[in-house]
């Protein structure tokens, strides 16, 4: 910590230390993930010169806190409107405690954050006709219950239209931390799996050949590719909005991720799910899945997908996730066979089935008996719960 900063903090220490925490706060409340060594790094960032001027310092928050090209996008606004008092009406989250009247004006000292009005900053919605108040704890506790309702209900049952798209964005919203979380935990390593001799060497020299300090080797994390088919007949309508949502999602986040939807072919959805607007994402995937609400033909539309896409998509670190209930009106045989050439490509394979949440489900149709004995897990897919639950699984792949 250098002497300027020292002397500014001085005159009240809680202050920039408090400021900064509220806006990590801020942060972790519009879905940034930041943890613990996150916010310890931005606190310490204050102590340094480059807190002194906002362009500055919004550079390095920006750098230590965004892990996403959405998180990117989001960073400036909500800066602004945290320090500066820029774009408070569309900012989109409200945290902390209510903004005073009188509060006195935030500007930048030497230290970099406000010295007067050091309260936790307001970040306000706007005219918002919900009737939630998201201050208020009771607000807190009825979205928490809706959302919680949500996703433990059959998607099928979900014909509430605020309800539905609650449950569009509780979809896409958990593709993001299921991505954050498995990133973390593919990345936590303590200390290296073998020596490294020639480092280690190197380095001593400056301590008179004596290896004071050990240096180790560990093999470059990998990450996981994930490959989403999605089933999108008829018999999967009433599930397939709220998939291509997770589905989008997916390709958001995931640095390698791949998606494609079949019926009675199959057609690569990647590109139209990479745009950011969901709404338009979706209006882009009506006009290339003509045919979606129709018949399904799994072993011809995994037949293609084996023959044009799996060389390039597919690796010896690829889950290749199908959503789809099982229901193949192609020719018998054919679903197994690729099925058996998909299995040796890819890590594993998941067969999301959202008939297995209905009572007494068996997997009788010949589609499931023929794809059984190449499906590494075979889990249900009725509600956002079972989405969720997949997560503990990919992280050990």
């Amino acid at each position: 910590m250098n002497a300027p900063a020292v002397q500014d903090m001085a005159y009240d220490n809680s202050a920039p230390v408090a400021r900064m925490v509220a806006f990590v706060r801020v942060l972790r409340d519009n879905a940034f993930h930041i943890g613990i060594a996150e916010a310890r790094d931005a606190v310490r960032i204050l102590a340094t010169p480059v807190a002194r001027q906002p362009r500055h310092l919004r550079e390095a928050l920006k750098a230590l806190c965004c892990t996403t090209h959405t998180d990117w996008q989001k960073f400036d606004r909500l800066f602004d409107a945290f320090f500066l008092d820029k774009g408070m009406k569309t900012a989109v989250r409200l945290v902390g405690v209510p903004e005073q009247n009188n509060r006195p004006r935030r500007h930048f000292g030497e230290s970099g954050v406000t010295q007067k009005g050091s309260d936790p900053d307001s970040i306000t919605r706007g005219n918002d006709d919900s009737g939630d108040n998201p201050a208020d704890g009771l607000g807190r506790k009825m979205q928490a219950s809706r959302n919680a309702a949500t996703q433990t209900k059959d998607l099928r049952k979900i014909v509430d239209p605020d309800e539905i798209a609650r449950a569009k964005a509780l979809a896409e919203r958990l593709a993001h931390a299921m991505r954050a979380r498995l990133t973390r935990r593919m990345r936590a390593r303590a200390k290296g799996q073998r020596l490294d001799l020639r480092r280690t060497i190197r380095a001593s020299i400056s301590q008179g050949g004596e290896p004071v300090n050990l240096l180790w080797r560990q093999r470059k994390p990998k990450p996981l590719r994930l490959v989403v088919l999605l089933d999108a007949s008829g018999s999967m309508e009433l599930y397939a909005p709220f998939f291509i949502r997770f589905m989008h999602g997916v390709v958001d986040c995931f640095r390698e991720a791949e998606a494609f939807l079949f019926h009675t072919r199959l057609v690569h959805i990647a590109a139209a799910l990479r745009d950011r607007n969901p709404t338009r994402a979706i209006e882009r995937l009506g006009l290339m899945a003509q045919g979606m609400g129709g018949g399904t033909k799994i072993g011809g539309s995994l037949a293609d997908f084996n023959l044009w896409h799996a060389r390039r998509v597919v690796h010896s670190r690829t889950c290749v996730m199908i959503m789809s209930d099982g229901y193949d009106t192609g020719e018998a045989g054919v679903l197994g066979r690729e099925m058996k050439r998909l299995r040796q490509r890819c890590k594993r394979i998941v067969w999301l089935n959202p008939m297995m949440g209905w009572d007494n489900y068996e997997p009788t149709a010949r589609g499931m008996s023929e794809a059984m004995p190449f499906i590494d897990l075979f889990a249900p897919a009725h509600n956002l719960e079972s989405l969720a639950a997949l997560e503990p699984y990919l992280a050990r792949i």
